[in-house]
């Protein structure tokens, strides 16, 4: 992948997993694009892309390819079912009129992640916010809101972030440049309030934090923030969120995302450790 994701390119996670299942089952039973694509009366193209999730998963056409590839019975009705839950909008479609394309990617990402690792050199991540403090970014980074359109956008935030409390919630490990705590966003108040917040958050059982001291000096992770996501499906690799001004990069290349989770683990060591975060983000706080 390895590239921004365009306008209207932004599948779900479970239509890219389907979409993988789709091409492994094509291949087991020898059955080419043509001959395929020949099945359900469409061209090669419109086959590869129901397999890249290019395009929605239509369920007569599933079917019909499904017997084509030799599939019955209950493997059949489970693909069939994924694929109908796949097809549905994610709960974020509601706030599309405030959420990119390109970010709606990430989202998707986020929801179905089973670990969520990410490195922030200048701000709370969004997961660990608190609304004031949303509020105070979101202001910044969109000025040119209407004030209704920044309350969506921090109503989305904060949904975002019932994933920490959900049955089966990821393990979520940030690891936090101290700069982040200096940074006097919103102010005093929001700040105080904010670090109080980390604080709390730090007793949920898969939240993990830790801070990158000044005192540790120069550290791989210097080039700037990134989120690293882990899926509890087979057919999805590992994906590295890297943001910029007006897009973003999700990266699933083995040999990158491998480089970035190495990233991640020499900063581990690094940083300081998980046990001493509620001491120091309490030290912190009385600077505020």
């Amino acid at each position: 992948m390895s590239e921004a994701r365009p306008a209207g390119a932004a599948p779900t996670v479970l239509r890219r997993v389907l979409g993988k299942r789709l091409r492994r089952l094509r291949e087991r039973a020898k059955v080419s694009f043509e001959e395929a694509a020949k099945a359900i009366e469409v061209t090669p193209l419109t086959v590869r892309r129901m397999e890249k999730a290019e395009v929605g998963l239509k369920i007569p056409y599933l079917k019909e390819l499904l017997r084509n590839y030799g599939v019955r019975g209950p493997e059949m009705e489970d693909f069939l079912a994924l694929a109908r839950e796949a097809n549905q909008p994610g709960w974020w479609h509601q706030f599309r009129d405030v959420l990119p394309d390109w970010f709606s990617a990430y989202v998707s990402l986020e929801s179905e992640a089973t670990v969520i690792r990410a490195y922030e050199p200048h701000y709370v991540p969004g997961l660990l916010q608190t609304e004031d403090y949303a509020q105070a970014v979101l202001r910044m980074g969109f000025p040119h809101d209407t004030e209704e359109e920044l309350e969506r956008r921090i109503a989305l935030r904060v949904q975002r972030q019932s994933l920490l409390t959900k049955p089966d919630a990821p393990t979520i490990w940030a690891i936090l440049d101290e700069t982040v705590l200096h940074r006097p966003v919103g102010g005093s108040r929001v700040m105080r309030d904010q670090i109080d917040h980390l604080i709390g958050t730090l007793e949920i059982p898969k939240v993990r934090l830790q801070i990158m001291r000044f005192a540790a000096g120069p550290h791989p992770g210097a080039f700037g923030p990134f989120h690293y996501f882990r899926f509890g499906f087979s057919e999805l690799p590992d994906v590295v969120y890297t943001e910029s001004l007006t897009g973003a990069v999700y990266v699933d290349k083995p040999a990158e995302v491998v480089a970035y989770l190495e990233v991640l683990d020499r900063m581990a060591v690094q940083a300081e450790p998980i046990g001493d975060s509620s001491t120091i983000l309490a030290e912190l706080r009385k600077e505020n």
